[in-house]
């Protein structure tokens, strides 16, 4: 369902309209351009703090690119349109400054559907409590500018490394600055050393890899299986036999494979795993995106209403990763994707058996990641705010307004912001990206 207050917001009367009334004017966002997906331009401002840590790296990688590069931070007014910062050797209260002075001066140079990146320390890659002390703040400070620029289409993440020296920055910085990461905003990355080496090409950095996305026949799993097969992968869609032919035409359509399963029945992960073994030796990754909802208040839901949730949203993942982790399949290189959700996050009324199925899914990243990464697999999610889909089409009226437009950015994600996000995460080059779970949301006030 397209959102009629955006498209009026963004007409040549409705912001004349809008304006004079005072109300809301959410931008329309710039996505990715289909036949030239990952391309970055335009002009980015890139400071550093004294200390700073990752200036000189950041401009190297970016030279690479059709960026233009400008570290002459003395002038202030100029459209940059994007704007990197290091605040990595910030380490008192009085250089906190300096951070200040940098987005001060130059803030109100931020285009429609700018970016904003700053890049930090995890504590424990600080060389002092003080220092780590001073790094914990760039949360806060970045969350809260994520709410000023929201307004413009624009958003602000931060990129923690935890690990000075050896960290690969370049596939999120290049990912944060692209149109991919439209409706992520106000959120912390972590870059670690890569379990694996980061090599390949950045138009097409799937090329050649076979990856699994579950419920793939339609929504967010067909917005997946799309980006997915953009960047040079062989999809393999599974969904319920009752999809079997909007499958089948779908696989068809991307070059991928359909494989219709009931993923809670009986053996249904060995069969899935088995199914991937006959096609490659070294399957690169699995997306667990399929996923239902059964709202209702505890109070009043059946056991059947909790225990089927939990089949296909919890019992299931873990059954296939079990299998999938028994071979290996998914060693060296392999991805493993959970969708979780705000809800999983925040909470939500009537939701008790769904927030704990997506809690859970973030619980699967936190206690897999340490382990896969020693056999060289990665491990994340996406946590999807309010995404136009047929289920969120389905909301009443006034609820669906208010989902879309309590966030930053002012309006509802769509299917394929979900997919930029997971397509980042499986990119070789993300090989220090791990145990990262990402809100993709704009910024929801919900649970923020």
């Amino acid at each position: 369902m397209s959102d009629k207050y955006l498209e009026i917001a963004n007409s040549a009367l409705g912001k004349k309209l809008f304006s004079a009334m005072g109300l809301p004017e959410p931008v329309a966002l710039d996505r990715e351009d289909p036949q030239q997906p990952h391309k970055l331009s335009g002009q980015v401002l890139l400071g550093s703090s004294e200390g700073g840590l990752f200036a000189d790296q950041i401009e190297q990688l970016l030279q690479t690119t059709d960026l233009q590069v400008n570290r002459d931070i003395s002038t202030a007014g100029e459209a940059r349109g994007q704007l990197i910062y290091d605040a990595s050797g910030i380490a008192s209260a009085e250089q906190s400054v300096q951070l200040y002075e940098f987005f001060h001066r130059h803030i109100r140079s931020i285009k429609p559907s700018g970016r904003v990146i700053v890049v930090g320390l995890k504590s424990t890659a600080a060389q002092s409590t003080e220092h780590g002390t001073l790094q914990r703040g760039l949360h806060g400070f970045v969350k809260s500018l994520a709410k000023e620029i929201g307004r413009h289409g624009a958003t602000a993440n931060l990129l923690l490394v935890d690990q000075i020296g050896d960290a690969a920055i370049e596939a999120p910085i290049r990912f944060l600055l692209s149109a991919g990461s439209a409706f992520m905003n106000a959120q912390i990355l972590t870059a670690g050393s890569p379990v694996t080496a980061a090599e390949g090409d950045w138009q097409q950095p799937l090329l050649g890899k076979i990856l699994v996305v579950t419920g793939a026949a339609r929504g967010i799993g067909l917005a997946i299986a799309e980006v997915l097969a953009r960047d040079g992968a062989v999809v393999i869609g599974v969904d319920v036999p009752q999809a079997e032919e909007e499958l089948v035409v779908t696989m068809r359509r991307l070059g991928g494979l359909a494989l219709p399963l009931d993923i809670t029945s009986d053996g249904a992960a060995n069969k899935l795993r088995d199914f991937c073994a006959a096609q490659t030796p070294s399957l690169h990754g699995i997306i667990h995106n399929a996923g239902i909802t059964r709202d209702k208040m505890l109070s009043r839901m059946t056991d059947h209403q909790w225990n089927m949730l939990m089949e296909v949203n919890l019992g299931s993942v873990q059954r296939i990763n079990t299998a999938l982790l028994e071979t290996e399949l998914l060693d060296n290189g392999g991805k493993i994707i959970g969708v979780a959700s705000i809800s999983g996050i925040a909470g939500n009324v009537g939701q008790t058996n769904y927030g704990f199925s997506k809690s859970a899914v973030i619980g699967m990243v936190e206690t897999l990641a340490e382990p896969c990464a020693a056999r060289g697999i990665t491990v994340n999610a996406v946590a999807p705010g309010f995404i136009e889909t047929q289920m969120t089409a389905a909301i009443p009226f006034v609820t669906r307004q208010m989902g879309r437009r309590l966030s930053s950015l002012g309006q509802g994600g769509l299917p394929i912001d979900v997919a930029e996000v997971i397509g980042f995460f499986v990119s070789p080059q993300a090989a220090g990206i791990n145990g990262n779970v990402v809100r993709v949301c704009g910024q929801s006030l919900l649970g923020a």
